[in-house]
């Protein structure tokens, strides 16, 4: 067998999730594999998995050890790259982090020409539907909206972004358009149950203008592609990105309420952690990005989306 590291070991079993095809993947025995992770496991002094004669399960501890693990070997990659200079060359694993609306309509897209232009490097898309910096450690990059606090990692815009308030043609011809921001307490308007604190009330500004207005409607949600899907029904008043509704417009099946108020700014970062050196696929990807969105904001006029 050749010789491979206890941490590129524990990262194949988590892998392939099977004692036996980590055997025929080494060419080696099953009894072997298993006496290599027992003498893991007694130098760590933990369980790192829970075997049975059908199945295997990480342990707590196991994922741990492999979340460690993936980002050791990870930095490994990335100095060996730097130190051959095959930094200019992308390839290894490359692990992104977005949410689920936009991972889905942008950056899914982005990441299928991104292959094909770096074909040695694999990519990993997790969308998720919250955001979670205790999970940022297990990624390469995360895309994340509004700069974050956190002075451990680095974040870069990538494009710009707001908020505005959307309805469908036939909702105002029935109802009325706002001609205030006090003027949405008298319509429908489609709330979207992100936080108990902030329920029902909308932040506006205009300006050096800033308006709180409470606003109450027939339906309500906790996702914002639902929340938009009844927007374009026409049963109300939404607030939405840009990114999200900026299509919908340009169809005519949406249009802007009071366009002179819109939320604080939500511009679109990719965060990673702070490194000494950045490998070549990290900075690849960010500068792919960058450019792609670029390129959309001069086919839209000047705007990104």
């Amino acid at each position: 067998m050749e010789p491979v590291s206890d941490l590129s070991f524990f990262v194949l079993v988590a892998e392939m999730g099977s004692l036996r095809a980590v055997a025929q993947e080494l060419g080696v025995t099953p009894p072997v594999v298993s006496k290599r992770l027992a003498a893991i496991e007694r130098h760590l002094g933990v369980r790192l998995l829970n075997r049975t004669t059908r199945r295997s399960s990480i342990t707590p501890e196991g994922r741990l050890y492999l979340e460690g693990a993936q980002r050791i070997l990870g930095e490994i990659a990335e100095l060996e790259q730097h130190v051959t200079g095959a930094h200019t060359a992308p390839k290894g694993l490359l692990r992104v982090e977005a949410t689920l609306g936009f991972g889905r309509l942008h950056i899914g897209p982005a990441m299928t020409e991104f292959a094909r232009r770096y074909p040695e490097v694999e990519l990993q898309l997790h969308l998720s539907d919250g955001v979670s910096s205790a999970r940022e450690s297990m990624f390469d990059i995360a895309i994340r909206f509004g700069e974050p606090a956190d002075g451990r990692i680095i974040a870069r815009r990538l494009a710009c972004n707001r908020r505005r308030l959307y309805a469908a043609p036939r909702y105002l011809e029935r109802a009325g358009t706002p001609q205030a921001p006090e003027d949405l307490a008298d319509h429908s308007c489609i709330v979207i149950r992100e936080s108990e604190a902030a329920y029902g009330t909308w932040r506006l500004e205009s300006r050096h203008r800033r308006k709180t207005v409470k606003v109450r409607g027939p339906v309500s949600t906790n996702h914002g592609e639902v929340a938009l899907s009844w927007a374009l029904a026409g049963q109300g008043i939404v607030m939405r990105s840009e990114w999200e509704a900026a299509a919908h417009v340009r169809a005519g099946k949406l249009r802007t309420v009071l366009d002179s108020w819109s939320t604080p700014d939500a511009d679109i970062y990719a965060v990673y952690p702070e490194r000494m050196h950045m490998s070549s696929r990290v900075r690849s990807f960010l500068d792919f990005l960058l450019q792609r969105f670029e390129r959309q904001r001069g086919a839209n006029g000047g705007a990104y989306w």
